[in-house]
């Protein structure tokens, strides 16, 4: 008899615990719908939108309408503007055009066409802020980009978030 009082004891609280169970995985899954099913809402320009739906580029800090465009000093020598883009820590250790050891920490770049060893100012478009690079490999070679910087100098000049930005290139002369 005691047997079995302890066996229905047990399966009371087994039946307990199951139906506990049940009701809070009930509530928590009303809890994430509802949730799904209002959105945080932010102004975006003229209008508003979720936080979901906001363009990556408009993260970063916009400098103001007025950013003169840069001027270079008499030993650097304007070559054009266009879009950059950053490489990664995906090449680390990879050789580059140049035979040196890629390192994204480093301020590096590759270009099509400037020699190799030749320093180049890029100046992000936006921000007005600029770097000086190196030319150690060759490249982009894929859509309409004119240079690929390293992360380095795409953190130091504000294009980590984006991926890509409106830069303006000058050769520095020695």
């Amino acid at each position: 008899m005691r047997v079995f009082l302890t066996l229905r004891t047990q399966r009371q609280m087994l039946i307990l615990g199951i139906v506990a169970l049940a009701v809070i995985s009930i509530i928590l899954a009303a809890a994430l719908f509802h949730d799904r099913e209002t959105p945080e809402i932010v102004k975006l320009g003229k209008g508003l939108a979720s936080v979901d739906a906001q363009p990556v580029r408009d993260l970063e800090p916009r400098a103001p309408a007025n950013v003169p465009e840069p001027v270079p000093s008499p030993s650097e020598s304007g070559i054009g503007n266009g879009r950059a883009s950053f490489y990664g820590n995906e090449l680390a250790g990879n050789r580059t055009a140049s035979g040196e050891i890629f390192d994204p920490k480093r301020l590096t770049a590759a270009h099509r066409t400037l020699p190799l060893g030749s320093r180049v100012r890029v100046t992000n478009a936006r921000n007005g802020k600029s770097v000086i690079v190196r030319i150690n490999d060759r490249g982009p070679f894929h859509g309409n980009r004119v240079i690929d910087i390293s992360t380095a100098a795409a953190r130091t000049i504000g294009l980590i978030r984006s991926g890509t930005g409106r830069v303006n290139l000058a050769l520095l002369v020695s």
